[in-house]
């Protein structure tokens, strides 16, 4: 393949997108109708896999669907599995302050979930190791503010646990940039 080269440079990283690759390919001067027939070719062998419009990755693996909604992070039930505080499997669940469709959706035969959360309510996650890359997954803290702000169940044992690594003081400085009915909510999970 003509492009093979260029191409490479993309593996390693989890998502790209359209914009990417035009820029990528800039210096080759290939044509938007030439571009749009590599990707679908790559999509039909299979060496890439379609996340949403215009976003893309090497990997068939679920993990990486945030990355074509960035700024994201993963949370709620998802965070809680990746900090090991739940058994249970879990979908991923990409959190973005970004105006896109929330709800369920589907890759490689895996379904994932979308909630968009408020510019000001999109804090509390750091990066953590995750396969061959790191991903964004909020703290105990901001999960148990964003299992309240969503209203989403948390199993009593799932709570106990979270309740254990929780930072009091963390949790206090965050629940200051929340609004008073999320930190109520919050406060009675913590009972």
């Amino acid at each position: 393949m003509k492009y093979a080269a260029l191409l490479e440079r993309l593996e390693s990283q989890p998502a790209f997108s359209i914009t990417q690759l035009k820029t990528l390919f800039g210096t080759k001067k290939i044509s938007r109708e030439y571009l749009h027939l590599l990707v679908h070719n790559l999509l039909k062998r299979k060496k890439i896999y379609r996340i949403t419009k215009g976003a893309y990755s090497f990997s068939d693996d679920t993990q990486v669907v945030g990355f074509a909604f960035e700024p994201f992070y993963y949370g709620l039930q998802d965070a809680l599995s990746l900090h090991g505080l739940w058994e249970q499997e879990t979908n991923p669940i990409v959190i973005t302050p970004r105006r896109v469709r929330s709800g369920l959706r589907k890759f490689c035969g895996s379904n994932y979930v979308v909630r968009r959360i408020g510019r000001k309510m999109f804090f509390g996650y750091a990066m953590m190791k995750y396969g061959d890359f790191y991903i964004p997954v909020s703290d105990p803290e901001k999960t148990l503010i964003d299992f309240a702000h969503y209203g989403a169940p948390l199993d009593g044992n799932a709570r106990k646990e979270l309740r254990k690594k929780i930072d009091k003081k963390k949790l206090l400085e965050y629940l200051k940039k929340t609004p008073e009915k999320t930190r109520k909510k919050t406060l009675k999970l913590l009972q």
